[in-house]
């Protein structure tokens, strides 16, 4: 429960909203699921829970989206109210500072609308609290007065959908977790997903570019459509100035070498992670608290953004011990791999 004595003075912005063809750069992002490329497991899950909302006349069940930053969670979230014909409200989790911020959000929604939070994880507990009878009851639990005249009030709420969207789902506590309809996972893109993407981009930005020179951007991508997206616009500014506006494969090869993107698609941070553990700490293990205090960069940064795509292409491994740097990391770099490197794995989530 929540007072309302003290917490609805004052105008703050929790909830920027526009419409999503409003935002800048939504155009290259679809509106229709069947538009939506890659995920295809996820794309089949969700497309049976719209048609199964949309044939009962309900509004969506609560849903959370959960993995690495860049992957489409926040357009999926889009994509379902335009779907369901609904409005979205869009905020995150450290936005939500007060029960009072959550339930100004909660008070304006209207039936059906779709609730999108991003970096659900980082709510504070005490909104967490207000969030469960309103995700299970439709209602709200306020306090009005204080001492001996305070009194509880039920306030009912119309139907809505909750999306929730996180990198760590481990963060996210059981009980909020347990309150979602659906858990899904999204992945890394296959490269194939990838040049699609940028096809649809290109297009749009009016790019003069060959096939050859969309895959090569896609390639050192990561995996990641935020990531590809962003290389392209640089590519683009790079064509425009030292090729006449062309992307071809040589073209796009001098502009990612000019911003340091390696064949792999490791930047600069990627091969400082693995440099630091291979010549400092002799390929590891080494924790990861000491790595990111060793390389100047926040440990959060490294476990969601870094080791993700690292832990993908086997140049990273997380052991019992802490952070390990694989035969192959030593190959790419170009060091000579210790003899009888060969350490012992655990799941990710015991490192």
């Amino acid at each position: 429960m929540w007072s309302v004595n003290g917490h609805m003075d004052g105008e703050r912005l929790v909830s920027p909203q526009s419409r999503p063809e409003e935002q800048p750069g939504w155009a290259y992002r679809p509106q229709r699921l069947a538009d939506w490329i890659g995920q295809a497991r996820v794309r089949e899950t969700l497309q049976v829970l719209l048609e199964a909302a949309q044939q009962r006349g309900e509004p969506l069940e609560h849903l959370l989206f959960y993995g690495p930053p860049g992957l489409g969670k926040t357009t999926l979230a889009h994509i379902l109210a335009h779907e369901m014909g609904v409005n979205i409200k869009v905020t995150a989790g450290p936005a939500i500072e007060r029960p009072g911020d959550l339930a100004a959000i909660l008070t304006n929604l209207r039936a059906g609308d779709v609730l999108f939070i991003d970096e659900i994880h980082r709510l504070p507990k005490a909104v967490e609290e207000v969030l469960y009878p309103a995700m299970e009851d439709f209602a709200l639990d306020i306090v009005l007065g204080k001492g001996p005249a305070a009194r509880a009030v039920r306030l009912r709420l119309p139907r809505f959908t909750l999306i929730g969207a996180t990198t760590r789902l481990a963060l996210v506590s059981a009980p909020l977790r347990a309150r979602f309809g659906a858990v899904l996972r999204l992945d890394f893109y296959e490269e194939e997903d990838l040049t699609r993407i940028l096809e649809q981009a290109a297009a749009h930005m009016r790019l003069e570019v060959t096939p050859e020179g969309l895959r090569e951007i896609a390639r050192r991508a990561r995996g990641t459509p935020r990531i590809a997206l962003r290389l392209l616009r640089r590519v683009r500014d790079y064509a425009q100035v030292r090729a006449e506006g062309r992307i071809t494969l040589e073209v796009a090869r001098e502009a990612l070498t000019m911003l340091h993107i390696d064949e792999l698609g490791l930047d600069d941070v990627d091969r400082r992670v693995l440099r630091t553990l291979i010549e400092k700490f002799r390929g590891g293990p080494v924790g990861l608290q000491t790595l990111a205090a060793a390389i100047s960069e926040a440990p959060d940064t490294l476990m969601e953004v870094v080791e993700p795509y690292l832990l993908r292409l086997g140049l990273l491994e997380r052991t019992a011990q802490g952070r390990v740097a694989t035969p192959r990391a030593y190959e790419h770099l170009g060091y000579p791999p210790p003899p009888g490197h060969q350490p012992s794995l655990l799941p990710p989530e015991e490192a």
